[in-house]
């Protein structure tokens, strides 16, 4: 069972909100999840980006991996300071 962090999709068509989540990289795309460490809104400018640090800094050292697309949020918002895998 891998653990992924990635986006979940809500929102209305072509109105689309992000939450961060942890969840198992075999769930669906907006399925079950493990814990949500955050939300991104990319309609506002700049994106609207709110994230729960201690957490993500938990499920990391847990072994959680963060997609290409949370991996720039998380780069961008300074809670990645080395390299994630």
């Amino acid at each position: 069972m891998a653990i992924k962090i990635r986006l979940a999709r809500h929102g209305a068509k072509k109105r689309p909100f992000y939450r961060i989540v942890v969840a198992d990289s075999e769930c669906p795309r907006d399925g079950r999840f493990l814990e949500k460490i955050g939300t991104y809104d990319p309609l506002h400018d700049p994106a609207q980006i709110s994230l729960e640090k201690e957490r993500i800094q938990y499920w990391l050292e847990k072994g959680a991996i963060p997609t290409v697309t949370v991996k720039n949020i998380l780069k961008h918002e300074g809670v990645l300071a080395q390299p994630v895998s």
